[in-house]
């Protein structure tokens, strides 16, 4: 009798794993091969050799600052997620770039075919500065699961103007002076942001440079997206060949429309965005963007989500687009709870189409 029961209990069992085998169901708790939640928030994947690799941020049960790192998980199917540890550790030396308690946030790696390393890129925040410092950071590794070796942090393209600046722009810009811009939200300071204000500031110290995403097009040239001038502009930047650091030209997009956590993707020779606007750890509508080249010039058009709580983009917030072995795309986002961070959960879509567009469409289950 107790092994017919024995047996039975796994029957069962197989039948729930077969169930649930492939299905994305967002917003659930998600367990790795421990049953403990994956934490990694923020994140991006990178398929290679045929094993998916998704990178974020390691939340703690009372703080969203980095107390451990980037960490990474490796799966053949996207649905069953192995841990593979850190893959770049904070340090606790005072004073260095990713002091324990920094912020590190929305970490995102490509593999570089030339040089064979990965490459991480992600938003830094100096220890005990708030979000003034503002820098993205870089970090290498051999192994696409780490350990990465930290290189560095910096502003960004120091004294270089966005390409589509040229003398006109350039004579404008001369003539804006911050002291005659020192209250926000007005009608001639938004013209003023628009028109290079924020630019001006920062030139010689270099962008600022918050939420972020990587982009590798298919002539091998990479691109670092990133929320800029105060989360106003959203810039465009161009990487070197070995993806390590930009190489000057940048475009803006958006001037002053407060866009923030970029997730970017091409289909049929078309670039799009899919951003959020600035409301802190609080869900707002999404926002779209499309353009024929990756300079520009970039189209707003309305939220691609439909569904239940649309509006909020279903509680979450972008973070990632990946391509899926169909050739479909996989819009990804985080449901953040900022009074308890490890427990942030996890939506990932498929994206559909409609007339040319993309649409996000809620669903409770889906399978890849």
């Amino acid at each position: 009798m107790k092994m017919k029961k024995i047996l039975l209990l796994a029957l069962l069992a197989f039948v729930v794993l077969q169930t649930r085998a492939g299905d994305i169901r967002s917003g659930e708790i998600w367990p790795d091969d421990r049953g403990v939640h994956i934490n990694a928030h923020g994140g991006g994947i990178i398929c290679h050799d045929q094993v998916y690799y998704w990178y974020g941020e390691h939340k703690s049960d009372w703080s969203s600052a980095a107390f451990v790192g980037v960490t990474c998980y490796s799966s053949r199917n996207l649905t069953d997620w192995k841990y593979e540890g850190v893959a770049l550790s904070v340090v606790d030396e005072q004073g260095h770039d990713i002091e324990r308690g920094c912020t590190l946030e929305r970490p995102k790696v490509l593999f570089n075919k030339k040089t064979g390393k990965f490459v991480m890129w992600f938003h830094l925040e100096l220890k005990g500065r708030g979000y003034e410092a503002a820098r993205y950071g870089v970090a290498v590794s051999d192994s696409p699961t780490g350990p990465f070796r930290f290189l560095y942090s910096s502003r960004a393209n120091a004294g270089k103007w966005p390409v589509e600046f040229g003398k006109e722009e350039l004579a404008v810009v001369d003539t804006l002076d911050a002291r005659y811009y020192k209250e926000w939200w007005t009608p001639s300071w938004r013209k003023a942001v628009k028109q290079g204000l924020l630019l001006k500031r920062d030139f010689a110290g270099g962008q600022m440079s918050r939420d972020m995403a990587l982009f590798l097009d298919d002539d091998g040239k990479a691109f670092h997206i990133f929320s800029s001038e105060e989360n106003l502009t959203m810039h465009v930047a161009e990487l070197t060949d070995d993806f390590t650091a930009h190489t000057g030209r940048y475009t803006r997009v958006a001037p002053g429309g407060q866009n923030e956590a970029p997730a970017i993707f091409k289909q049929d020779g078309t670039y799009w965005m899919i951003t959020s606007g600035c409301t802190g750890w609080d869900p707002n509508e999404a926002r779209m963007f499309s353009a024929p080249s990756i300079w520009g010039p970039w189209t707003q058009h309305p939220n691609p989500c439909r569904g239940p709580r649309a509006d909020k983009t279903f509680g979450a917030q972008s973070t990632f687009a990946l391509c899926l072995p169909d050739g479909r795309w996989m819009f990804m986002a985080d449901i953040w709870k900022p009074r308890h961070p490890i427990d942030a959960r996890y939506v990932w879509l498929p994206i559909q189409w409609e007339e040319g567009k993309p649409v996000v469409e809620w669903k409770d289950v889906w399978s890849l």
